[in-house]
């Protein structure tokens, strides 16, 4: 058996990759990566062509891809679309920052003091699976058909996963590196801002991007249900003049309106947390 200057044998030696290889292979990997979601996209939207146009399904209840996609394009030159466009994003963003407020700072309440997180703890859990739309009637009543009903709400159901997100953040700080803080002489609130904080952040900014997707949705349901001016609001005015093909393009700009924001959020949370391991892995 053949061996190696330092003794080992030759047929046991793991041969190492040159920098070369290494590279094409992490090239090879991002564009399958980068790749892969697109082609999965189109193969769906191609599948769905062929559904409508073989009416399969009639065009009749569900028109075909290309017409959605070429009714929404004509939506882009009217101001009527733009104005219910910024009607439905200035008030997602008002109750997911009141949302995001609310339920980092009680979170973070819950998570770092055993105190108040029992004391807490039976409410969360009784009014966290309440659904939203279920309180629309007591939300008219209280406050009216108005942009304030509308936040309200929204934010009352992006405030839960915010919340949980949160808690369970502060819970999963690692306890040697606060024993390891406290044998440093770091006061409570040094340890609570330098190390529960930063670590708790990722579990933060996950809840912040689940509860846009809530808060979203929740406002376009109240334009539909209520007629609050936005998206849903037209969606609902389509939908009564028989207007099909614009109802499902308008259902189509706000699925593609979640996704923007989604992906923007994310691409922030990469930002602003590289240095974090959970980051650093998915890059490497």
């Amino acid at each position: 058996m053949t061996r190696t200057a330092d003794g080992c044998d030759a047929g046991n030696v793991t041969p190492v990759r040159p920098e070369r290889q290494i590279a094409s292979d992490i090239g090879r990997r991002l564009c399958r990566d980068a790749t892969l979601p697109w082609l999965g996209t189109l193969s769906f939207i191609l599948f769905v062509e062929a559904v409508t146009r073989t009416d399969i399904v009639p065009q009749q209840f569900f028109p075909a891809p290309t017409i959605m996609f070429v009714t929404l394009a004509k939506q882009f030159v009217l101001p009527s679309f733009w104005l219910a466009l910024w009607d439905t994003l200035w008030t997602w963003g008002v109750s997911l920052v009141i949302a995001g407020v609310l339920g980092i700072a009680l979170g973070i309440a819950m998570g770092a003091s055993r105190t108040v997180y029992y004391a807490l703890r039976l409410v969360v859990e009784f009014l966290r699976p309440v659904p939203s739309v279920a309180l629309i009637p007591a939300v008219i009543l209280v406050i009216g058909i108005s942009y304030e009903s509308k936040i309200f709400l929204a934010a009352f159901a992006a405030f839960w996963p915010i919340l949980i997100q949160s808690v369970y953040g502060m819970h999963d700080v690692e306890p040697l590196a606060l024993d390891t803080a406290r044998s440093f002489g770091f006061r409570p609130l040094q340890r609570l801002v330098l190390i529960s904080l930063p670590l708790a952040l990722p579990y933060v900014a996950t809840g912040i991007r689940i509860g846009s997707a809530v808060a979203l949705i929740i406002v376009v349901t109240m334009e539909i249900v209520i007629g609050v001016p936005g998206i849903g609001k037209i969606i609902l005015e389509a939908r009564q003049g028989a207007n099909v093909e614009r109802a499902y393009a308008l259902i189509l700009a706000t699925g593609l309106l979640g996704w923007g924001l989604n992906t923007g959020l994310a691409r922030i949370e990469a930002q602003l947390l590289f240095w974090h391991p959970s980051f650093r892995k998915e890059h490497a």
